[in-house]
């Protein structure tokens, strides 16, 4: 701007130099000697056309200046609102990469918790029931249009963790569908995952239009087939289905506890149907012949407390039910949301009554009853009887296979006080250097006696190959050109490969395969249940 205004000046003062250098040149044409051939006029004439251009390219320079800063202000004004923009987006990226960030640490926060679970629970998943308790739902009168609406809700909030269930999108497929025939195939299926399975099995319920109404149809079959409690017992592909059945009674308790509305009327007055029919046939079981574990009495109070209709029922009922499913490691979650936790002492009474200290101690744990039942001493009388029932063998039933069994009994009875010791940290109220000593003493002496067993067993007399037997030897027959074409050569006879062929089960449209339909819920113990005097030894808390 300085420039510009010092090239005007210089243009405006063009006008007095002019006059100066006229003056200039008069004094000197006066002081000429010679004549001079140009004229005044001329030069004037040429420094006023050099004026003019100049005045001319200024005012053309002063043009493009204001041009130049005109775009330059709007440019200014277009980066800014541009910049306004990028700052606006910016905010709003960041925005969003906050919450993907928030939910992201959520998510792994979740998926690590869901890790440590499953690692906890995952060799009892694979021996065991189930794990997971079952929440206390409260009786609500809710409409069946709220219930609606709430499916609704369920159905789009499911869309945002579909994420999740990209492990198993088959899982979220079935209740969509509402097929409970195909969710148990599919439990089935993959019941060597089953801790995994299990952990997406509320998330996928909410994909269903009636979550509680598909967890209803799916107990259909539960007690379709004929036939006694031991032969149920015993069979593997109802056993299966039973659990499978608790499983998704819990899953649904799980997500009632965020959404409780599902729970209309109707679906109370189903599920009370169903409890009124399973009730009378719990009448048939025999709590010491369940052993704390009866997958009847588990369902028939899983029942009541997911879908909230215990009240229809006498506590006193209810209470008599818990014996026989003291080792459940659902039980003190069911107890406590079917209202029993004041009725506990009774039932420990029970269970010490009947010789199972170990169920006891578990449960005045979970209760906080440990000042009443003291655990040291109910585990030190626990192995007092165990010692008692095992030692008494008559002298004339001293055999080594009564012997056995004594042993394995008692082996028993300490890993479980091992067990119980371990689980809620007594180790410094009950030692386990001894019982651990004891422990080892008997499995070498198992260890030996089968060694001992394997040695002294015969070795069978290995049979000829043309499987005459052992003939005398002949020595003195006489050569013959026909012997030997008569003798048949049957050293490696065709059938003799295959007469006993490995027996694999063939392929049934059951839901779980006979051989492997238990492995996946429960331990198949190696022995007894029972002592010989009628105690009952007890194995350690199920998971």
């Amino acid at each position: 701007m300085e420039d510009t205004l010092s090239v005007a000046t210089l243009i405006e003062s063009t006008t007095s130099k002019i006059q100066q250098l006229q003056k200039a040149f008069a004094e000197l044409e006066s002081h000429r000697a010679l004549t001079l051939n140009l004229k005044w006029k001329q030069l004037e004439e040429h420094f006023h056309g050099l004026e003019k251009s100049l005045k001319r390219r200024f005012t053309d320079l002063e043009d493009q200046e204001k041009e130049y800063e005109t775009k330059t202000t709007e440019v200014w004004e277009m980066l800014e609102k541009r910049e306004a923009a990028v700052v606006a987006k910016e905010h709003a990226s960041l925005e969003r990469l906050q919450e993907k960030r928030d939910s992201a640490v959520s998510a792994i926060a979740n998926a690590i918790q869901k890790h440590r679970k499953v690692s906890a629970m995952e060799p009892a998943a694979a021996t065991s029931e189930d794990q997971g308790g079952a929440p206390f739902v409260e009786e609500k009168p809710p409409d069946a249009m709220v219930a609606e609406s709430n499916s609704d809700d369920v159905k789009k909030s499911s869309e945002n963790e579909n994420v999740e269930l990209m492990s198993y999108p088959q899982l979220l497929k079935l209740c969509e569908d509402m097929d409970s025939e195909g969710l148990h195939k599919f439990i089935s299926d993959n019941r060597k995952n089953l801790a995994a399975v299990r952990e997406e099995i509320p998330i996928a319920l909410k994909a269903a239009t009636d979550p509680a109404s598909l967890v209803l149809d799916s107990l259909n079959g539960f007690y379709c087939m004929e036939g006694s409690n031991l032969d149920a017992k015993k069979d593997a592909n109802l056993l299966g289905l039973r659990r499978t059945c608790i499983m998704l009674m819990e899953c649904l308790s799980t997500l009632l506890s965020s959404a409780s509305n599902i729970i209309t009327e109707n679906i109370k007055e189903r599920a009370r149907d169903i409890a009124v029919e399973w009730k009378p046939k719990l009448d048939d079981l025999d709590v010491d012949a369940n052993n704390g574990n009866s997958l009847e009495a588990h369902a028939f109070l899983q029942l009541l407390a997911t879908f909230g209709v215990d009240s229809d029922f006498e506590q006193e009922d209810l209470q008599k039910l818990i014996p026989m499913v003291s080792r459940r490691r659902q039980t003190a979650d069911l107890c406590r949301s079917l209202g029993l936790s004041e009725k506990m002492p009774g039932v420990i009474n029970v269970l010490l009554n009947n010789g199972r200290q170990i169920d006891a101690v578990n449960l005045a744990f979970e209760f906080e009853l440990t000042e009443q039942f003291s655990p040291v001493s109910l585990l030190k009388s626990y192995l007092i009887e165990a010692k008692k029932v095992s030692s008494p063998v008559k002298s004339g039933n001293t055999s080594p296979s009564a012997q056995n069994e004594v042993n394995e009994r008692e082996l028993t009875a300490l890993k479980a006080v091992i067990k119980c010791i371990e689980d809620h940290k007594l180790e410094e109220q009950y030692p386990l250097d001894p019982l651990q000593k004891r422990v080892l003493l008997l499995e070498k002496a198992k260890a030996d006696k089968k060694r001992a067993t394997e040695v002294a067993k015969p070795q069978p007399k290995r049979p000829r190959a043309n499987g005459v037997g052992h003939a005398p030897r002949v020595t003195n027959v006489v050569a013959d050109k026909n012997f030997y074409a008569r003798v048949t050569d049957n050293r490696y006879p065709p059938q003799y490969m295959y007469d006993r062929p490995y027996a694999y089960p063939a392929p049934t449209d059951n839901q779980f395969p006979s051989h492997l339909g238990s492995a996946a819920y429960t331990v198949s113990p190696a022995h007894g249940n029972f002592f010989g005097n009628g105690f009952q030894y007890q194995a350690p808390y199920l998971h």
